[in-house]
């Protein structure tokens, strides 16, 4: 190797280390204040309800994010723009019927979000959004005695809500969804807890596990292959079951769910298949976008028939912290 050619090596590498400077608009992109968790509430044509939005930085300027609306799973945003507190962003269809993508613009100021969002038929919905709260615990949780929520005899700990004719009995012992109807909650609500219970879907069944009424854990007869958020076990739209531990329709299975914050471990018929990972904000279907305040265990009913057996929840002792 010639000393020249040696001396335009290293000429090479300290050119390389050098930093580079980011332009002024990369810059303010970097640090926008938009750039977070938001959870919103959207006044619909006939009634609230509730989203979610949460915007990172993809590499050094372009701004993106993902997207929850009232129902369905988490949906891409490929470029969010803001600029002096002016945001725009706009998502794909969800669904086949919708012919074109959803326009959302608002605006941030004092870390509040007011907006408009334009549906595929025109329709527009205002909402508003606060930064979504970090759950994050300050100590272990001290866990209280075991509540049960339904021991095969009656309902007492529950309740039908609105939007459907309720199809829940208690048949044979079971709490059965006989077919499509109202989705079911507890009268209580919860903050931190370990929920245990046991179900049985039939071939091509769906339901759900919603905690703290925002987040579905999925209930469903479940293909084979690899796991995804949409299968059973999985956070719907977010958190991914790390295997595929099923045992098909007609069978009784068993969760096991510790809820402590955002963090979820979710145990099916006696393997970890999600272990302590965080919850980004609600699922579609949520109740509300409350995510700071206790909130009810709700079964889905608006699918399929589904049966639920030995419901028991143990909370957390006091207010977490």
């Amino acid at each position: 190797m010639t000393r020249s050619w040696m001396r335009q090596l290293q000429i090479g590498l300290v050119t390389v280390a050098l930093p580079v400077a980011l332009p002024a608009a990369a810059e303010a992109q970097a640090g926008a204040p938009i750039i977070g968790r938001w959870d919103l509430t959207v006044q619909g044509t006939n009634r609230s309800y509730p989203s979610w939005v949460e915007v990172t930085l993809s590499g050094h300027k372009t701004l993106v994010g993902r997207f929850v609306a009232g129902g369905g799973s988490a949906r891409p945003i490929s470029k969010v723009t803001y600029d002096n507190g002016s945001v725009r962003f706009s998502l794909p269809p969800q669904w086949e019927i919708e012919p074109t993508d959803v326009q959302v613009t608002a605006t941030l100021a004092n870390d509040k979000l007011a907006g408009t969002i334009v549906q595929p038929n025109g329709e527009k919905h205002s909402f508003t959004g606060v930064r979504a709260p970090t759950l994050r615990r300050a100590a272990a949780p001290v866990w209280g005695k075991p509540v049960v929520l339904f021991g095969g005899t009656e309902m007492n700990a529950w309740e039908a809500l609105p939007g459907g004719e309720n199809q829940w009995k208690v048949i044979g012992g079971l709490l059965t969804n006989t077919k499509s109807g109202a989705n079911l909650a507890t009268k209580q609500t919860f903050t931190d807890f370990k929920l245990h219970l046991e179900f049985r879907v039939p071939k091509g069944g769906n339901s759900g596990v919603y905690l703290r009424g925002r987040h579905e854990v999925q209930v469903e007869d479940s293909p084979l292959g690899e796991p995804s958020s949409a299968h059973l076990g999985g956070v719907y739209g977010f958190l991914v079951p790390n295997e595929q531990a099923h045992m098909g329709a007609g069978v009784w299975q068993t969760f096991d769910i510790t809820l402590i914050g955002r963090r979820v471990t979710v145990v099916l018929n006696g393997k970890t298949i999600i272990a302590d990972q965080t919850i980004p904000g609600i699922t579609g279907g949520a109740l509300d976008s409350n995510e700071g305040e206790p909130g009810p265990i709700y079964l889905q009913g608006d699918h399929t028939s589904v049966e639920y057996r030995n419901i028991r929840i143990t909370p957390v002792v006091g207010t977490p912290k």
